[in-house]
């Protein structure tokens, strides 16, 4: 469980840790889980360096918690049983492209990596070039690469707010990434992002299991969004 008491020595005596952002999630934290993501406010007097923010999350590692490039310290909701078959699906599809084209590295929604501007993101499906990531020291790759990945995929599942889903693509873009898919099963809609140029929409209920292409990004790539719609 995540403790705020434990941040004591990491804050001054007239600030507070987001104690408002505790009281409209209804969350206790003695023995639950936040069921939406939690931020906790950071005062800019306070922060957090990046060995701090590492050893909070090997302190709470059955939560996924990010940090934002403005000080928020989010924390994430477990994942529901169909969002966990659909980014189990979009994981695996990219590790089985991967195995043949050896181009780079996969990684799931458990890796935290340091993007450009400070922020700390865990996409739900990432993929670094190799040689972006042979650059990195045994170190760095060890805990969060201070890398953007160049191919994102977030998922979007019943507790996501697709503005701040949107905000974070925009954000991974800003920050290196190549190509990025957003991909709501809810609306039903696939959002791709490529540097320079508009965002392309693709509406499910207009074209029924569309297949997407990762482009010169992830070449010979394809995905069919049949078990993503269905899972």
């Amino acid at each position: 469980m995540f403790d705020l008491c434990e941040l004591d020595d990491l804050r001054s005596p007239d600030t507070t840790l987001g104690k408002d952002a505790i009281a409209d999630n209804k969350i206790n934290l003695i023995g639950k889980i936040p069921m939406e993501p939690l931020t906790l406010n950071i005062p800019p007097a306070v922060g957090l360096t990046d060995e701090q923010f590492y050893q909070i999350c090997l302190a709470n590692d059955e939560w996924r918690i990010e940090l934002t490039a403005e000080g928020e310290l989010i924390i994430m909701p477990p994942t529901g049983g169909e969002s966990g078959i659909q980014n189990s699906e979009l994981t695996t599809e990219l590790t089985l492209w991967n195995r043949q084209a050896k181009l780079g590295k996969v990684f799931d929604s458990s890796t935290e990596f340091r993007l450009p501007n400070g922020a700390y993101r865990s996409p739900d499906v990432s993929w670094v070039k190799q040689e972006r990531w042979d650059v990195l020291t045994s170190d760095q790759r060890r805990r969060f690469p201070p890398i953007c990945p160049d191919f994102v995929i977030e998922l979007r599942s019943q507790t996501d707010s697709l503005k701040k889903l949107r905000a974070k693509m925009q954000e991974y873009q800003d920050n290196g990434a190549n190509l990025g898919w957003l991909i709501d099963p809810i609306t039903p809609l696939v959002e791709i992002y490529r540097p320079g140029v508009e965002v392309e929409v693709i509406n499910f209920a207009v074209e029924q299991a569309p297949t997407l292409s990762g482009e010169d990004v992830l070449p010979g790539f394809i995905l069919s969004l049949t078990t993503i719609l269905n899972p």
